[in-house]
């Protein structure tokens, strides 16, 4: 899934640690970094963004709750 526009970085990531399953990144090269590991936070949030938003990025959800939560993160932002 696509997520776009996130503002408020510190929640987003709550959100993504509160996913009971793996919620992968994935870069522009093909990569895939495991968001629930706190070293992949903060390269993602170094190389992502800089002006205190993150403009655009692709996750992998793997269990269909975890999906629900980051929609509902994004929809209610």
């Amino acid at each position: 899934m696509k997520v776009e526009n996130i503002k408020n970085i510190d929640r987003f990531f709550e959100v993504v640690d509160s996913c009971e399953g793996k919620v992968e990144l994935v870069t522009g090269e093909g990569d895939r970094l495991n968001l629930k590991s706190k070293l992949s936070q903060y390269v993602s949030m170094a190389n992502i963004f800089s002006d205190g938003t993150i403009k655009e990025l692709e996750l992998v959800a793997y269990e269909p709750n975890d999906i629900n939560k980051l929609v509902n993160f994004m929809m209610n932002q």
